[in-house]
């Protein structure tokens, strides 16, 4: 490898992209081909950046089969940042082999990584744990430390464990400041964001107040009997019940729970769980079958009982009922929260990281577009769409998992 491939390698990794390109932008030769791309990645022309490590993979002879894996991993974190989320896998898993066998040990963990942020930003925790697991950062420079930790972290905020999300930042900036890069440097601020700005909202006994993540946590160890609306769960002391595939039974439990310790009348109650203007005799008959299957499912947690103008939540053991809601409630909350992240996403990428149809994604974009909530650009398969974070909160408690979002 020359003095000018070297030097330009050097600055791509101490975050100089200019100053690599410098060294590089007039040569076509594969090692030059490569480096440009990553430079590109690195100033956010991902086009650009991504025909040029394709250009530099074909480019490279059969002997250098090192190259083209490190190419097929910089092209797979190209296709991660752009929500490219049908970008093949195996491709990954097979570059980071052969990384593997031929001892480049930093740029198999790093495809390993990519691997790891793939799973975590389409809900697949455990298995996101489990190949987190196989990685040991000591031996690895600084900035690939930084991105350890921030996965651990990444993980840590799904899981609710804020102690454990906040240690791992702050190794996470510590190893960050030794890199001297000072976009990754960025990145840990940010993440830092999501434990210090509101996550939900407490609802109970009529008054309502924002949480933080800790918070968050802390409310589900507690005592109370908690109706989760992020993630359409029902929990106490450990336990819980799922109610996100029963839509209308959990309108009825969070109608409950915000209402508690006061009733809730029939009317409002098939308002809320059928969305129906007026009450019938068949809109009342159906409200006792439902409520009679919400009180089947919470059984152990809670009883449903009638009163002379409706029915009330009485939990079993619990000090107190309440409810986290979303800190915005929106129509199609789950995919504003996947947006919310700046980057632009594909109706398809959307589908797979929901776990839902490609259509019904499409319908709720249309109608948040035409709400000047959501922008798209580019057409047919090209077409991207994104929207501004709102500000002061954070989106971690939207995207728990998939969820149903018909």
């Amino acid at each position: 490898m020359d003095s000018l491939i070297t030097a330009a390698a050097r600055a791509l990794a101490a975050g100089d992209p200019l100053g690599a390109l410098k060294r590089v932008a007039l040569r076509d030769d594969a090692p030059a081909l490569a480096l440009r791309g990553i430079a590109m990645a690195q100033l956010g022309d991902l086009v650009r950046a991504k025909a040029l490590l394709r250009s530099a993979a074909r480019a490279f002879g059969p002997k250098e089969a090192v190259a083209r894996a490190r190419c097929v991993v910089a092209e797979a974190e190209i296709a991660l940042v752009s929500r490219d989320l049908g970008w093949p896998a195996k491709a990954l898993d097979a570059a980071r082999a052969t990384l593997e066998e031929h001892g480049d040990r930093v740029n198999a963990a790093h495809a390993r990584y990519l691997k790891v942020r793939r799973l975590l930003l389409i809900g697949r925790l455990d298995e996101a744990e489990r190949n987190l697991a196989e990685l040991d950062p000591a031996p690895f420079r600084p900035a690939s430390k930084a991105a350890h930790e921030l996965v651990v972290a990444g993980i840590a905020m799904r899981r609710l464990r804020t102690s454990a999300a906040r240690a791992a930042l702050a190794r996470a900036e510590c190893a960050a400041r030794q890199a001297g890069i000072p976009a990754l440097t960025a990145e840990v601020q940010s993440a830092y964001l999501v434990l210090n700005t509101p996550a939900a909202r407490r609802i109970a006994s009529g008054e309502e107040r924002f949480l933080l993540l800790e918070d968050v946590e802390a409310l589900l160890a507690s005592k109370a009997l908690v109706v989760d609306a992020c993630r359409h769960v029902v929990h106490y002391a450990g336990a819980a019940v799922s109610l996100a595939r029963r839509p209308v039974l959990f309108a009825l439990a969070r109608a409950l729970g915000e209402a508690w310790p006061q009733d809730v009348p029939r009317n409002t109650l098939v308002a809320r769980a059928f969305r129906a203007k007026r009450a019938d005799e068949s809109h009342r008959a159906r409200l006792r079958v439902e409520v009679g299957r919400l009180r089947a499912v919470l059984r152990r947690l809670a009883d449903v009982s009638a009163t002379k103008r409706g029915f009330a939540l009485a939990p079993r053991r619990a000090r107190e009922v309440v409810v986290l809601a979303r800190p915005v409630d929106e129509e199609h909350a789950v995919v504003l929260a996947f947006l919310a992240d700046g980057e632009s996403w594909s109706s398809s990428a959307l589908a797979l990281a929901l776990g839902t149809s490609q259509r019904t994604v499409q319908r709720a974009l249309e109608s948040l577009a035409a709400a000047g909530k959501v922008q798209s650009f580019g057409r047919g398969r090209a077409r991207r769409w994104m929207t501004l974070p709102v500000l002061g909160f954070t989106t971690t408690l939207l995207l728990p998992a998939p969820l149903p979002i018909d």
